[in-house]
């Protein structure tokens, strides 16, 4: 973590000086350049980045009193362990979080439940985050800590409920919204730049823009408690997946904390239009339904925290914004809003979060300028696509998992099949995004193919040359809006005035580059692009002083130096070998802001990459 940048500031360096004008009281203006609805996981990610930059006008309104403190989702996937780390805030969630290291499987043959089998929950190579169980509150609460201490001192409207929202395509704030009191029933107008709903499955904000979520109707009930309890069942501290012949499914989920557990329970299967509320679920009845497919182990509640009961069904819009027949998007929605199934595969809050994680960079660079706002219909266009796998993923998971075993002697269960098949999907590693001007063509992939164009950046160690410390490559990637480019060098490449890194430097520093064209007056090198080199021999053989000076950067108001951009292979796992990338001739890793990576090219490609960019920032 670096600060003192512009002067030494004793405590906390994560509170940040308020920007002029900002502080945790401060009315709802009358205009904002962001007004999102809803503090679940995904209206909490867009507003802790977006409060990161004074100079957007952001509000959040929550139509509940007050945070949530208990239940709903909490299982966080790999990949969303990454994106907590550009946030970060990933090492809070490996103290405090439930690490999930195995899945079991259970069923019952000749009327006795016995395990069938267990494997490695997460794969070996897949991320160097694992897989956490998290109470979705505490999720939230590191989220709104980062936006009470940021520059804009960002803090929900609580008790706050939108009435009503157009757009009439005027003025520079076309977006009208008329925002209620829940209590007091008092209303304000305010007009917004953009409004992003995540509201929820009965979005408000996705019925003013005219969306429609279409799917299966819902047709089977489920279950949901967090309890403290005892039992002999010996695998309740294991994720845990339990088919019963008689009595139906349930999946234990171990939480944080080392007592509590979560059980998902299958409970009746609704009629033609029925309604679980219709039901009348009581709690009583869960525990007795868990209580029923455990048999014969005992288990005994001692105490429920929180319980629901919710309907399996999958939903989703066609489209995630406002635009129609070519317009310029001005509503988005996010999460829930626009994507509903059921939270047994673990990826609601997780999908959600990355929704709003591709939106957010995408709305800074457009409101300071830096892009086209063309550059939003790419969020639609991504999340979509992503958003309809999961529905996809979700259907074909609820069925399976509602299937009675087969009873038949040495078979393996089509869920286990199903969970171990599908490895990299729940841990949130599935996502490609195809060719566009923002992810390039895969005509160099062959230089790097560790890092597939599309995927997320996957990180792997290194060895910072300025002080020896051993990091992962991918936690140098912030959660600022800011793209990276990673450049591999060359065999024999030392950083000296011949080698392809000083040759890259020489042409990245000049006027006109990809660096410097969208650059403002006063600002750093690496403000919009954050340029890093990643050497083969190890950190004794080079040579700090040798170095482009690029790579270490003048910064801030004292012009002091940026020592933490030049890294090492480390010999203990060598980045090179562990991603494929061309030992001879190095390669160029073009990283978006969200993580994924958006390019490779050959490390002399310099036109090709100041043309890729062009193709997402305006010139200065």
């Amino acid at each position: 973590m670096q600060y003192h940048l512009n002067g030494f500031k004793p405590g906390d360096p994560t509170l940040h000086d308020a920007a002029p004008g900002r502080s945790l009281d401060a009315p709802m203006p009358a205009e904002l350049d962001v007004l999102i609805v809803g503090c679940g996981p995904a209206g909490l990610t867009l507003a802790a980045q977006l409060a990161g930059f004074s100079d957007i006008t952001t509000r959040i309104v929550e139509r509940k009193p007050g945070p949530i403190e208990r239940g709903q989702a909490d299982g966080i996937s790999c990949r969303s362990m990454e994106m907590f780390n550009a946030f970060g805030f990933a090492h809070t969630i490996l103290a405090q979080g439930h690490d999930v290291r195995e899945t079991t499987f259970w069923k019952t043959g000749d009327q006795k439940l016995e395990r069938i089998g267990r494997v490695q929950d997460v794969q070996d190579g897949l991320s160097e985050m694992p897989h956490m169980i998290m109470n979705q509150a505490r999720v939230h609460d590191m989220y709104l800590e980062i936006m009470r201490k940021s520059p804009s001192r960002l803090v929900p409207d609580y008790g706050t409920e939108i009435a009503d929202l157009t757009v009439d395509d005027t003025g520079d704030h076309p977006v009208r919204v008329t925002l209620r009191h829940v209590d007091t029933r008092e209303e304000q107008q305010i007009r917004a730049r953009y409004v992003v709903g995540c509201d929820g499955a009965r979005s408000t904000v996705r019925k003013a823009i005219g969306r429609e979520l279409v799917g299966d109707s819902a047709n089977k009930a489920w279950g949901v408690m967090d309890v403290l309890c005892t039992t002999d069942f010996p695998d309740i501290r294991n994720k845990t997946l339990i088919q019963s012949v008689t009595q139906g499914n349930l999946l234990i989920i171990p939480r944080e904390g080392g007592y509590l557990v979560r059980f998902y329970i299958e409970m009746d299967k609704l009629a033609e239009g029925e309604r679980v509320a219709g039901r009348n679920i009581q709690v009583e009845e869960l525990i007795a339904a868990a209580q029923r497919i455990f048999a014969p182990y005992v288990l005994d509640v001692k105490d429920v925290v929180w319980w629901s009961v919710y309907e399996i069904g999958q939903r989703l819009t066609d489209a995630f914004d406002d635009a129609r027949d070519g317009a310029q998007p001005r509503v988005f929605i996010a999460g829930d809003a626009c994507h509903t199934h059921s939270p047994k595969a673990g990826q609601g809050m997780n999908v959600s979060m990355g929704d709003a994680f591709n939106l957010g960079w995408k709305l800074v660079s457009v409101l300071t300028g830096r892009a086209a706002p063309e550059l939003l219909k790419s969020y639609s266009q991504e999340r979509q696509a992503v958003a309809q796998d999961l529905i996809d993923f979700d259907r074909e998971w609820s069925r399976i998992m509602s299937e009675r075993p087969s009873g038949e002697e040495g078979e393996t269960p089509k869920f286990q099949k199903y969970f171990i098949e599908h490895g990299r999907y729940t841990a949130g590693m599935s996502v490609t995004y195809p060719p566009s001007a923002l992810t390039g063509d895969a005509r160099h992939q062959a230089l790097a193919p560790g890092f597939e164009i599309g995927t997320r950046f996957h990180s792997a160690p290194v060895i910072r040359l300025a002080d020896a410390k051993p990091l992962h490559l991918g936690h140098v990637v912030q959660a600022d809006a800011r793209w990276r480019v990673f450049a591999f060098a060359g065999a024999g490449d030392r950083g000296g005035p011949d080698g392809g890194i000083a040759r890259l430097c020489a042409a990245l520093g000049a006027p006109g580059s990809c660096l410097t064209r969208s650059l403002r007056a006063g600002e750093d090198i690496d403000r919009l692009i954050d340029l890093r080199a990643v050497f083969q021999p190890g950190f004794r053989d080079l040579a700090l002083e040798e170095m482009p000076a690029l790579l270490t950067p003048a910064k801030g108001r004292f012009g002091l130096k940026d020592y933490e951009k030049i890294f090492c292979a480390d010999p203990a796992a060598d980045i090179f070998d562990m991603r494929g990338i061309d030992r001879k001739v190095g390669a160029l890793v073009v990283v978006r802001p969200d993580q994924y990576v958006a390019n490779v090219l050959p490390l002399d490609a310099v036109e090709d990459l100041n043309r890729f960019f062009q193709g997402v920032f305006l010139s200065a």
